[in-house]
């Protein structure tokens, strides 16, 4: 039997990857995913991994190795950051939340090896102390503060170590949007709660409203969300999936990675492009992560993540060729068959190259 309490209960569907550990759903996504997305309802994440950093050297040393600007993170006040490989891909993503002693990663489960043996191994002699702390926490989402939720049913004592609060909904100090127009992410509001065994038991157990993690990856999609388990893969770039915003400063000292994120940004293009797509579901038929995306059946780009939202259908993501065109109607291969897919775009062709850098002469060439 499931250690998890809220797999134990009536009607709980245990979720597919990337989202193992964690119910699906408990018998209508749909209306799970209105009753989150009002706040009426939470989410078990028991897909997510806790990674603790305690230490009077936390936030200036995962300052120095990401890319996000931590020195001055309060405590209570939440980020993301991303780490980096020296060619500027992506390897690990985490949310972070300081509690005044302890920086708090929450970052997708198979994600905590590799990211605490990369922080294990950076440490040298700092006064820093990462351990992974997955099984002593539970992480519990909500689109509206989690005391908040128990407070509206409950009242009473409560458990919460740490709320990270999702910086996705604006453009971050130091971080650069390439989507053009009015963002979806304006709407978007979400909450991931670490909290205590006890606390994990007395929610799945209170009788409220629950969502499993079909309605939050549809939520999630509609508001152009990357996620590290499903948008990256071993070439991605932060600027393809327009993670600048949220996750990157521009500004910061020096950290790996960084020169290609500078140049990309600065005087190139990213190669790949994040795109939502609208699917026809007509045939009912919804694309699985990798699937391919063709154009004139050429293969163009891979879907990443895709759902039924209860009010715009069947979407998905993809990161597709910098070069598709926009206007460009799509096919996708699924298993049970091929669906057509119109292109919302997020991440246009154009983006990057952002600096003024002024055109030089031919060398021979008159300039009057």
């Amino acid at each position: 039997m499931s250690s998890n309490p809220f797999l134990r209960l009536a009607g709980a569907v245990a979720a597919p990857w990337p989202d193992e550990g964690a119910v699906w759903h408990y018998g209508n996504p749909l209306g799970e995913q209105r009753a989150l997305e009002r706040g009426d309802a939470i989410v078990d994440l028991s897909s997510r991994g806790v990674i603790a950093v305690p230490g009077p050297d936390r936030l200036s040393w995962l300052n120095s190795i990401t890319s996000q600007e931590l020195l001055g993170l309060a405590p209570g006040e939440s980020t993301e950051l991303l780490v980096l490989d020296p060619t500027g891909r992506i390897e690990w993503a985490a949310k972070v939340v300081d509690d005044g002693a302890t920086a708090w990663l929450i970052v997708d489960r198979p994600e905590v090896d590799g990211l605490l043996g990369f922080l294990t191994k950076m440490r040298f002699m700092l006064r820093v102390e990462p351990r992974d702390a997955t099984g002593e926490y539970a992480v519990i989402g909500s689109s509206i503060p989690l005391t908040d939720w128990i407070a509206q049913r409950s009242g009473g004592d409560h458990e919460i170590v740490a709320e990270w609060h999702d910086p996705w909904s604006h453009v971050t100090a130091g971080g650069h949007q390439y989507a053009l127009g009015e963002h979806p992410a304006a709407q978007w509001s979400w909450y991931e709660s670490i909290v205590s065994p006890d606390e994990q038991q007395r929610l799945a157990e209170s009788g409220a409203p629950l969502a499993g993690t079909a309605a939050l990856e549809a939520l999630r999609i509609a508001a152009w969300r990357p996620r590290a388990a499903a948008e990256v893969d071993e070439r991605s770039i932060p600027h393809e999936l327009d993670w600048l915003r949220s996750a990157v400063h521009l500004s910061k000292g020096c950290y790996r990675g960084q020169e290609t994120v500078a140049k990309v940004h600065n005087l190139g293009h990213p190669p790949r492009r994040l795109v939502m797509l609208h699917l026809d579901g007509s045939d009912a038929v919804l694309p699985a992560h990798g699937d391919p995306v063709l154009l004139g059946g050429d293969p163009v780009g891979l879907i990443t993540s895709a759902a039924i939202h209860h009010e715009l259908g069947p979407i998905a993501l993809a990161v597709v060729k910098r070069s598709t065109p926009t206007d460009a109607v799509l096919m996708v291969r699924a298993e049970g068959g091929d669906v057509a897919a119109a292109q919302e775009v997020i991440v246009p062709p154009g983006a990057g190259a952002t600096a003024d850098v002024p055109r030089l002469p031919r060398l021979g060439a008159r300039t009057r």
